[in-house]
């Protein structure tokens, strides 16, 4: 049998069924304090078009990545913006408690290679790319 997932001994059906302020007191204390100043305009919309596209298997898209990942977000495909692009998720119950953003790198791996036009006089010889 698979184990059940459980964050700080509740199960998901369990945080589901909490109110936001309860839900925080589980978080740890930088999601805390945030969860208590209260959402922002751009997450609170975020957080009723996912409410509204719950049965649907719609992909939203967004660029709030500072928004905590909530129990009632489980199962949403989410677009989260990196700068250029919208990297898709599929917000599952481990991501509980974590930003959209730590899901949708912004930097990427550098890739060098040959050296380019003009670099060095020694690339002059080097064939162009």
């Amino acid at each position: 049998m698979a184990k059940k997932f459980t964050y700080r001994g509740k199960t998901v059906e369990e945080l589901g069924t909490m109110n936001l302020e309860e839900f925080a007191q589980l978080l740890p204390a930088r999601q805390r304090r945030n969860l208590k100043r209260g959402l922002t305009k751009h997450e609170k919309k975020l957080l009723e078009t996912i409410r509204a596209n719950k049965g649907r298997d719609k992909f939203i898209r967004t660029h709030v990545r500072d928004m905590i990942i909530l129990p009632e977000m489980i199962g949403a495909k989410i677009g989260i913006h990196n700068g250029k692009e919208f990297k898709p998720v599929v917000i599952e119950d481990a991501m509980i408690g974590h930003y959209l953003g730590e899901f949708s790198q912004t930097r990427q791996k550098v890739k060098h290679s040959a050296p380019g036009l003009g670099a060095t006089r020694s690339s002059k010889f080097v064939a162009q790319k």
